[in-house]
């Protein structure tokens, strides 16, 4: 009987989550005179690309998508490897003082990025590196650094520190212990890492509109937000579900090619032994 409640009951839950994107396609495949049009039309007549071929005649959509791409990958990148470092250190400090460490860490993640907008573009300023993707690229590791590194430490410290030991004696480097023992046997970790800081670098908004003001360097959701139609009143809705669509292709991507890895690193430990 529960599990007779519990399908039809999952089904309307996921319903209910894909709906919102399920409309955001539709919307983008109509053509322009049908997204206002009444009584609403919950599918197209017909498909139609105009909203997306209007999006990259527009504006430099391409070039915002290229720009995304960079930062996101940078981002997250430049945060895994240091984490990877800062993790690994950690795991051979004393357990208290590992933990006071990472609480420190935490205690700076609280902080809400908005919070931090203007001390950060202060930073990048003095740097020179305003419109410049390094520093977009430094400011979301340094953002997600602490993320990286708490979920990290938790995955090294659960590897046996006689792995290490009898590499060593096979005449491995520390950095060699890191690169060919610990890193490959905590893949679901780094999975479950790079998956998060890529979306949090590729949807970020606030920080990228204030370091990178110039539109050739506008990253997807700066540009998103600037689409204008022919008037300050007029909201070109087909184009921004249209950009919307294919700017959620690459989270959509990125998630799927880490599956096997996200699912084993949400599920560890859930079976004793």
């Amino acid at each position: 009987m529960r599990r007779a409640l519990l399908l039809p009951l999952g089904l309307l839950v996921v319903i209910y989550c894909l709906f919102p994107f399920f409309w955001t396609v539709v919307t983008a495949l109509k053509p322009p005179q049908e997204v206002f049009s009444l009584p609403i039309r919950y599918l197209p007549k017909a498909l139609s690309a105009e909203n997306f071929v209007e999006v990259f005649h527009k504006r430099p959509f391409s070039r915002y998508i290229f720009n995304s791409l960079i930062v996101a990958t940078g981002g997250t990148l430049l945060t895994l490897v240091l984490a990877s470092l800062v993790a690994f250190r950690l795991r051979y400090m004393p357990v208290q003082r590992a933990l006071s460490f990472q609480r420190w860490l935490l205690m700076g993640a609280i902080v809400p990025p908005t919070l931090l907008v203007i001390p950060i573009f202060v930073v990048i300023k003095a740097l020179g590196l305003i419109n410049n993707p390094l520093g977009l690229i430094l400011s979301y590791c340094f953002l997600n650094l602490p993320f990286g590194v708490w979920m990290l430490y938790a995955a090294f410290s659960r590897i046996p520190k006689e792995l290490d030991e009898a590499a060593m004696i096979d005449g491995f480097s520390w950095g060699g212990i890191l690169l060919r023992i610990i890193l490959p046997l905590s893949r679901a970790a780094l999975a479950v890492s790079a998956a998060l800081i890529f979306i949090f670098c590729w949807n970020e908004f606030l920080i990228a509109l204030t370091l990178m003001p110039d539109q050739n360097r506008y990253t997807v959701p700066v540009g998103i937000s600037m689409l204008s139609g022919a008037s300050i009143y007029e909201i070109p809705w087909g184009q921004i579900n249209a950009a919307v669509t294919l700017t959620t292709l690459p989270v959509i991507l990125t998630v799927a090619l880490l599956e096997r890895w996200i699912v084993e690193g949400l599920t560890a430990g859930a079976i004793k032994g």
